[in-house]
């Protein structure tokens, strides 16, 4: 199976040619779990909210605000976006390309997205492929360019990765959202670098997440009653 490659390069050297993988390796990369090459661990973290669905699920997909709230993300830029959706109208990021920064260090990598509207963010890279049926994604396949992204060649970091949200709203005003990162490392060295990191990543993600909407809600109360049409990323649709 082909790998990630991660890349590692110092900021103030000659640059290099630019290696591309999932958007969230860059923490995973220093978040080693001590596992087997075969076996892909999976990690998961979830939080209720008091608000409705729709704001929470816009604010997930809105990739290219990543940068501003992320650790550690300090650029984050959708390439392709999808065929409107049959349900809202709107187009979901399709393919994503960020920048990580951590010292004298920059990494950019890519991922491929699929958006289920109000119910599921998910993104892959490498050659892990998506689960979810082609009807909930056809948005998504009818763009060639899905396709088009190259998966990378062996020796690298990890040959498995897929984070997938998912959305669920409990009561008129509660909702439910859960994070699930599937990884395995493509050698068991790599896993015992910082055992230790690797079960709060999870974590991380959604304290994110949850500042970011609960910060948003307040500011943007306008928000909170909005439906998927009526959005635009973390806004209202102008």
């Amino acid at each position: 199976m082909a790998s990630l490659k991660p890349l590692l390069r110092p900021a103030a050297r000659i640059p290099q040619p630019t290696q591309t993988r999932h958007f969230l390796s860059n923490m995973l990369s220093a978040a080693a779990a001590a596992a087997p090459q075969t076996s892909i661990q999976t990690l998961r973290a979830s939080r209720t909210l008091p608000y409705p669905s729709a704001p929470i699920y816009s604010i997930i997909a809105d990739v290219p605000s990543y940068s501003s709230f992320l650790p550690y993300c300090t650029q984050s830029r959708i390439t392709h976006w999808s065929a409107p959706d049959s349900v809202t109208g709107r187009r979901w990021p399709s393919i994503g390309v960020l920048t990580s920064g951590f010292g004298q260090f920059t990494e950019s990598f890519t991922s491929r997205v699929y958006c289920v509207p109000g119910k599921v963010v998910e993104s892959v890279g490498g050659d892990t492929e998506t689960a979810l049926p082609s009807d909930l994604i056809r948005h998504h396949l009818e763009n060639a360019d899905q396709e088009a992204i190259s998966k990378e060649g062996s020796e690298g970091l990890l040959t498995h990765l897929k984070n997938t949200w998912t959305v669920e709203q409990i009561k008129p005003n509660v909702t439910k959202i859960e994070l699930s990162l599937e990884f395995r490392f493509a050698n068991p060295m790599y896993a015992a670098l910082s055992a230790g990191v690797a079960p709060k990543v999870a974590e991380a993600m959604v304290k994110a997440f949850e500042e970011r909407v609960t910060g948003l809600l307040r500011d943007y109360p306008d928000m909170v009653g909005a439906d998927l049409a009526e959005l635009d990323g973390s806004r209202l649709r102008r």
